[in-house]
């Protein structure tokens, strides 16, 4: 799962939200964010990966993050 993959999470309270990863902690764990979901670390196996991926930096901010779903219009409203 690469940094910058647009995902949809699949467990959890936030299940059905999109989020991207924004940073790879090891081979189950990454940091996901987006204005959907809580920035947080995620188990890969909470997640369905979408086609999609945007360009972002290594732990990219929120506002950074936002800022290239919106270019990539995968926000709503």
């Amino acid at each position: 799962m690469e940094i910058g993959r647009v995902c949809i999470k699949i467990a959890g309270k936030e299940a059905g939200k999109l989020c991207v990863v924004v940073d790879k902690l090891d081979r189950n764990f990454v940091i996901i964010d987006s204005p959907y979901v809580k920035r947080r670390r995620c188990n890969i196996r909470h997640l369905e990966p979408t086609e999609h991926v945007i360009k972002i930096s290594k732990g990219a901010e929120s506002k950074e993050v936002e800022k290239a779903l919106k270019k990539a219009n995968l926000l709503e409203g």
